[in-house]
């Protein structure tokens, strides 16, 4: 890992780490988690706290009942432990003098442009007032359909809203394997990844915990976004000594992956980071070619097919006719559009619709590159 300095870094603890394996919070491995903390930012460093382990501090605080696992349990569960939850870590904070601000957040406040801005303000003002924002997903009313889903994507997204420079994502496994630790003993730990292609993507298993929501694979999707936001991201072990502390001084521990050195602009992490496609545009060897390295807007001539029902404004994926993915971005015209203008002339466009919306279909400035 390079050696070096750290302006704002996003600590993301899941919910193995913090209950260490058990049925209930560890709250003596938690104190220790904070004095890490607690020295960054002692040192200068501003911190972000992405925590996990609501639904596992509302058994715990029920006494661990025996429940059923559908969407309503869960919801009372994080409702009944969030407030347990932040408790804990504003208890643990306070010890070292340090104050924090809670933040619940759902996909509905990353998808909608106001309110992610508004979102950034709030962490921003936290920030600046040396008050530690500790972030969880609202569990307590996210419907499947809002939900970012686990803290892993949570935080890389707040990775971009933050504009930190350094992801930690602490699980309960030493780093991204070749193979499943778990299962296979030759498995060979990855020290450093510059490239997150398919081959790492199939290394990565599922949930490991049933505690938890995220298993490798998701902290390899956290790894890709936290990545084109331009902050380094390290996979590493909760339970390792001085985890945090290691991890911010370079030492070589855990996966490591570098940050990219292009990072995307503000605007174009809101595009990564929020509302989800809701519909594709198939687009031909030309446009694929034009939008990847030209940095091109995508033109209605280059649509060759279209699928899913989406009105203007709508987020859509972009796909070659292999139907590898290239891009994300917002579409000026509706599917209902776009079937009677694919593969047109944009001087056709009003003449064929009798109205037109520009001569674009998804313009650069809202269109990310994957």
């Amino acid at each position: 890992m390079k050696q070096q300095k750290f302006k704002r870094i996003v600590v993301k603890l899941g919910t193995s780490v913090l209950t260490s394996g058990g049925n209930a919070l560890d709250r003596a491995h938690m104190v220790e988690l904070v004095r890490q903390m607690a020295v960054l930012h002692q040192q200068g460093c501003e911190i972000v706290l992405c925590t996990s382990g609501a639904i596992a501090a509302g058994r715990e605080r029920l006494g661990f009942p025996a429940l059923s696992d559908n969407m309503s349990t869960k919801q009372m569960l994080a409702a009944v432990g969030q407030s347990q939850l932040i408790q804990t870590w504003e208890n643990l904070f306070n010890i070292y003098g340090l104050h924090v601000g809670q933040m619940l957040l759902t996909r509905a406040d990353l998808d909608d442009r106001e309110r992610y801005l508004n979102a950034r303000d709030m962490l921003d003002t936290l920030l600046k007032h040396k008050i530690i924002p500790i972030i969880n997903e609202n569990d307590a009313v996210a419907t499947t359909e809002i939900k970012v889903g686990d803290n892993d994507n949570l935080s890389a997204l707040m990775v971009g809203l933050a504009d930190a420079d350094l992801l930690m994502l602490l699980t309960d496994q030493a780093g991204l394997y070749d193979a499943n630790p778990r299962t296979n003993p030759q498995a060979k730990l990855i020290a450093q990844v510059d490239v997150i292609d398919d081959k790492l993507r199939a290394m990565a298993g599922d949930s490991g915990t049933t505690l938890g929501t995220g298993g490798m694979a998701t902290k390899i999707q956290a790894a890709e976004i936290a990545r084109r936001s331009g902050a380094v991201v390290v996979i590493a072990a909760g339970h390792s000594d001085n985890v945090i502390l290691n991890i911010a001084a370079g030492k070589a521990i855990g996966t490591y992956f570098s940050a990219n050195e292009n990072p995307l602009e503000s605007r174009k992490r809101w595009l990564l980071a929020g509302p989800g496609p809701v519909g594709t545009l198939t687009i031909d060897d030309g446009a694929a070619n034009a939008v990847i390295k030209q940095g091109s807007s995508l033109l209605p001539k280059g649509i060759s097919a279209i699928s899913g029902q989406f009105n203007r404004g709508d987020m859509v994926t972009l796909v070659d006719h292999h139907g590898s993915k290239i891009g994300k971005g917002l579409t000026r015209y509706s599917s209902d559009d776009l079937d009677k203008i694919k593969g047109l002339h944009s001087n056709n466009i009003e003449p064929t619709l009798g109205y037109g919306y520009g001569k674009v279909v998804v313009h650069r400035n809202n269109l990310v590159v994957l």
